[in-house]
């Protein structure tokens, strides 16, 4: 089973804006045999992708970050549940012929600037425009997105030219290492594709 993934140029971290909000989006390109696409282009593989995400995001901060589930909601929590960084809504699930995204809206967080509670999201998206390249493989993009986005630590006023520079640094950055990290680990999606079967929809969708 080959899987080659490619990531595209990281997004710029400097010219973050003194005010308004904030957008960070990075793409992987996804190479795999025909045999193996047919098995994964599949709308239960969108749920999957949706879990991994947040288990990546658990191990890569070696468990200092943590994430609980509601009925309607995901909280990502900074060693207790008592530090709320960020509350997202339920997920949304849009598929399509060639793509298919999962969408969580932002409510509120300690890294949420209080004009910004209820405006921003965090989006997976799954595309598949190239199609099949001729030589027996086939190719589709994965894109991680954070939009309209109003930082906390960016602040207003006269300290929002140096809050967007701190934001720039720290949150910003950290947001790119972790996403970075989460595309490059998808060369694992597939095999745990074909382990779970071609149905893994049957589990709770962020387990």
């Amino acid at each position: 089973m080959t899987v080659e993934v490619e990531l595209e140029p990281d997004p710029v971290r400097s010219g973050v804006a003194a005010q308004g909000p904030v957008e960070c989006a990075q793409t992987a390109v996804i190479t795999v045999d025909d045999a193996l696409f047919e098995r994964i282009w599949a709308p239960s593989t969108l749920e999957l992708l949706a879990r991994s995400y947040w288990r990546f995001l658990r191990r890569r901060s070696l468990g200092a970050i943590k994430v609980s589930y509601g009925p309607d909601s995901r909280e990502v929590h900074l060693i207790t549940e008592r530090i709320t960084l960020l509350r997202f809504h339920a997920p949304r699930f849009t598929t399509g012929d060639d793509f298919g995204e999962v969408e969580w809206p932002i409510a509120r967080g300690l890294l949420v600037a209080s004009e910004g509670r209820e405006q921003g999201y965090l989006k997976m998206r799954v595309s598949h425009g190239e199609g099949a390249h001729g030589d027996g493989t086939e190719s589709f993009t994965v894109t991680s997105e954070v939009a309209n986005f109003y930082p906390w630590i960016r602040g207003t006023g006269w300290f929002a030219r140096l809050g967007a520079w701190l934001y720039s640094q720290t949150q910003f950055r950290i947001h790119v290492w972790i996403t970075r990290g989460f595309l490059k680990s998808l060369s694992d999606l597939p095999a745990e594709v074909l382990r779970r079967g071609e149905d893994p929809s049957s589990e709770p969708e962020d387990a």
